[in-house]
């Protein structure tokens, strides 16, 4: 299949309307219907479902436009990695949410510019929902990750620290001068969602920390993040909460010595504190 083809596809299925369809891809409707028979022909299945009420999409229809989704991201995401790589000179993108390293990203740093064969390091500041998007459209070649909140599905990893877990709550909550908690301790409060979660969706951790701050929601996150702290927020340890490793997650079937050189740094500088 070739990615036009797929591009058409994704076109019909996104608006189960040919004639909305072609005027997104900028082509005239018949050109694109005989594009989608000619793929059906190819693969030996129906893909849409064509009747007076409309198009919808078949079962098998289902399985492409996620697959399809995914073959197109690859190659977008190649063609960003290979215009990267042709730039200026070689760099490594590492992408994470502020305090999202564990502390460890300063030691990484210094160690790694040590090597003889160290490159230039960017470092992409964004969003907690962002980073594993960043690496999987080619923007960021490696990223601090933490599970199990996150999908590493595509990607090779590297555990690099094991944290507990802190609830932050407004200096004057209930239970801001406990010396601890525990999960049910929280029930009822208002939390926000992380990926696959309920609660408030909230992705920048400035956002959170001022919403936590108002009193409008408490957070239960990895204990290094006490150290960034507003002077209006507490942390208190919580014992039975499932504990976060933070990892360096890459895609997977790299072939870079750059990043081997600064995914080894990481492993032993993590090792050692």
């Amino acid at each position: 299949m070739e990615t036009r083809e797929l591009s058409y596809f994704v076109a019909v299925a996104e608006e189960l309307h040919f004639g909305r369809a072609a005027r997104r891809l900028g082509i005239a409707q018949p050109p694109l219907s005989r594009a989608i028979q000619k793929l059906e022909r190819r693969l030996g299945v129906r893909l849409f479902d064509r009747s007076a009420r409309g198009v919808a999409l078949t079962a098998a229809g289902e399985v492409l436009v996620r697959e399809a989704g995914k073959a197109l991201d690859a190659v977008a995401a190649a063609e960003r990695r290979t215009r990267r790589a042709g730039a200026s000179g070689p760099r490594l993108v590492v992408a994470m949410k502020p305090g999202g390293d564990g502390g460890l990203l300063p030691d990484i740093l210094a160690a790694y510019r040590e090597r003889a064969d160290a490159v230039e390091v960017e470092v992409v500041l964004c969003g907690v929902g962002e980073r594993a998007g960043l690496l999987r459209d080619g923007t960021a070649d490696v990223a601090f990750l933490h599970t199990p909140y996150e999908d590493l599905t595509g990607f090779d990893s590297e555990p690099l620290l094991v944290e507990g877990a802190v609830a932050v709550l407004p200096a004057r909550h209930r239970l801001a001068g406990r010396p601890f908690v525990h999960l049910a301790d929280l029930d009822g409060e208002a939390m926000p969602r992380w990926k696959g979660r309920d609660g408030a969706l909230v992705g920048d951790s400035g956002r959170l920390m001022q919403l936590i701050a108002l009193g409008e929601l408490v957070a239960v996150v990895p204990e290094s993040v006490r150290e960034q702290l507003r002077r209006d927020l507490v942390s208190v340890p919580v014992l039975d909460a499932e504990p976060t490793t933070v990892v360096l997650a890459w895609p997977e079937h790299t072939r870079s010595r750059a990043l081997a050189a600064f995914v080894r740094t990481a492993a032993t500088v993590a090792a050692a504190e």
